[in-house]
């Protein structure tokens, strides 16, 4: 029994406590209302809406709304020809501006560009715009919603509701590596195939050792089960992996129990834990496993997941097992999560959070400051919701039984435990929605987004995980380049052709101001094609010697402040038409500093990966 003493101080869960577990008004199998079908934004669409400057005037003149002159015709179809898409009228809005017909459906990302490219090509547009298709969206269905404070309220919550129109997590697979799983109707659909690695049949307390069943049969334990007064007395089942796999991915708008964060991504469960704790060497393996690494004598894994979820930690050092099972998943692409520990104390002094290449979660309560028992220090990198026993916990899917499974229930629970879930979905939302983002990238823009702390947090990392905005900063990036410092050559003078080989970026303007495009062979240097970033100035066109793209990091909404290291360029605008300029540390992002590529839109700023 000692070495069950052992396991315990190793590897425990990081939840610390929980509400009763009787099942709420609006129960798993007895919804309020009949299941809908889950909400999918539309993020396609067949329409742009266009505005020309003189549409006042023409209706002042008694010239019908709808009617584009042959002139107009012409610049439409240029600018179609670019997307591959023809553009034909369809009718007018009721402040006069027209509806265009595409001849094929591109993604709203697409239909901005084509419509900054019209505006860029006509000057008699006012805005342009895509014609997006809503839905009906108010809050989630799901009648426990209004109680999950941690994704939507102000100081505590992590602001995901604005990040689903963008994002809902659909094509990324989460591991939880914890208790595994028990079915849940708020869970039904939403589990993938797992794995139970749990060797050790006394801890795995379902009577036998590894196998591919990663269902949780409760973890309860009677006092002194773990060694000589460990637990000091019976402990109940805690259904913990069940509760942190809610947290990601419960079903939304199904009309019953709680919204998941990521609730189109779905759950790999890695059953590690049982009765006493789990073993290094397990969970090491579950690691490597569930990111599509191999391991001898367990088929390999059917699902890859792309963000592995750790809520469990131990006192020490990160050992080298962890530590290389969590160098082999991050060299996979693996996003690693980990519970900073609900000790109050240095998270240096827990493992895995002290482990390299993890993002190492603190929890804060409703108040958004540090929750009591959560651990803190320079190992930590961000923070999330834990709950604490002033605001309440965080409400999740739970299984009722005391030791054994009974019905489905719901049950608020604290802990860093709940923390790192919330963040393991907001990495599951940012590579649903740009898939090429590395493990480093998804740290970086987890850390930069990251909101300030409105209470005490000292110890916290970057701050409060803001799921809207990191969203935002994933679909700001680009896949990954390797960074050089590109030359220009003058190729043409205003009104002239410049022509080169291959994709590349080219620049138009004076000075240290002008417009970039990136463009294939050939481009016209002229005000119709880029706009005018310097006007009543004579203006040039010149090529980059790089063939790649660089990496734009998204830094400032319009009127913010972009903030950057070393001296960059810096692009203010929106869809594929922007002002660049260079700067050193940071810059105002502005009309007043940048002028106005795209008026009526709301703009934004991004740095390059390139230092001048």
């Amino acid at each position: 029994m000692k070495q069950h003493r052992k396991i315990v101080s190793a590897f425990t869960l990081c939840a610390v406590a929980m509400a009763a577990l009787a099942p709420l008004a609006a129960s798993a199998g007895q919804p309020s209302q009949a299941p809908a079908q889950a909400t999918q934004f539309v993020t396609q669409t067949d329409r742009l809406i266009v505005r020309y400057k003189d549409a006042d005037t023409n209706a002042a003149r008694g010239i019908a709304a709808g009617a584009i002159s042959t002139a107009r015709q012409a610049l439409l179809a240029r600018a179609g020809q670019t997307f591959g898409a023809t553009l034909s009228a369809l009718r007018a809005t009721v402040n006069g501006a027209n509806v265009l017909k595409l001849s094929r459906s591109m993604t709203l990302v697409e239909a901005k560009q084509l419509a900054a490219e019209l505006m860029a090509r006509d000057p008699d547009v006012q805005y342009a715009e895509p014609d997006r298709i809503m839905v009906p969206l108010a809050t989630p269905n799901d009648p426990s919603y209004s109680q999950q404070w941690d994704l939507f309220e102000a100081k505590g919550g992590i602001n995901v509701a604005a990040a689903w129109d963008k994002s809902t997590g659909s094509g990324v697979n989460v591991a939880v590596i914890d208790t595994g799983y028990r079915p849940h109707a708020d869970l039904a659909g939403q589990i993938l195939a797992g794995y139970d690695f749990i060797s050790d049949t006394t801890i795995a307390n379902d009577g036998s050792g590894r196998d591919t069943d990663a269902s949780d049969p409760g973890d309860w334990a009677p006092a002194g089960s773990c060694g000589a007064g460990v637990p000091a007395m019976d402990t109940l089942s805690s259904w913990h992996g069940t509760h942190v796999a809610g947290t990601i991915a419960a079903k939304t708008n199904n009309g019953v129990g709680v919204a998941g964060i990521a609730y189109n991504a779905r759950i790999v469960p890695a059953r590690v834990l049982g009765r006493c704790g789990g073993y290094t060497s397990d969970i090491a393996d579950a690691i490597a496993w569930a990111s599509g690494g191999t391991v001898a004598n367990v088929p390999a894994a059917p699902y890859k997941a792309r963000v592995l979820n750790l809520s469990l930690g131990g006192s020490g050092a990160c050992d080298t097992t962890t530590q290389n099972a969590i160098n082999g998943a991050r060299s996979r692409g693996a996003v690693v999560v980990v519970a900073a520990g609900n000790a109050n104390v240095d998270a240096g002094s827990t493992s895995p959070a002290n482990c390299a290449g993890v993002i190492a979660v603190a929890a804060v309560g409703r108040s958004g400051g540090k929750a009591s028992y959560s651990n803190y220090g320079s190992v930590v990198d961000v923070a999330a919701p834990g709950g604490d026993s002033s605001g309440g916990g965080i409400l999740s899917t739970l299984n009722g039984g005391n030791t054994t499974p009974a019905a489905d229930t719901y049950a608020y629970y604290q802990g860093t435990s709940m923390a790192a879930p919330h963040v393991a979905g907001v990495a599951a939302l940012m590579l649903s929605a740009n898939p090429n983002l590395t493990p480093d990238e998804v740290e970086a823009k987890l850390k930069s987004t990251a909101r300030a702390f409105p209470a005490a947090c000292s110890g916290c990392g970057a701050g409060i995980v803001d799921a809207a905005a990191a969203v935002n900063a994933a679909l700001g990036t680009s896949a990954t380049t390797t960074p050089s410092t590109p030359t220009w050559t003058a190729c043409a003078s205003e009104g002239g052709t410049c022509s080169f080989s291959g994709i590349r970026e080219v620049r138009y303007g004076s000075g240290t101001t002008f417009v970039s495009k990136t463009v294939n062979g050939s481009v016209a240097c002229t005000n119709a094609v880029f706009g005018d970033p310097t006007p009543n100035v004579v203006k040039s066109c010149s090529y980059s010697s790089v063939t790649v793209t660089p990496t734009w990091t998204a830094c400032a909404d319009e009127n913010g402040t972009c903030a950057f290291s070393g001296t960059r360029e810096v692009r203010y605008g929106a869809g594929a038409t922007y002002v660049s300029r260079v700067f050193t540390g940071s810059t105002a992002c502005s009309n007043a500093v940048f002028g106005d590529p795209v008026p009526n839109v709301v703009k934004a700023c991004s740095y390059s990966s390139i230092t001048q």
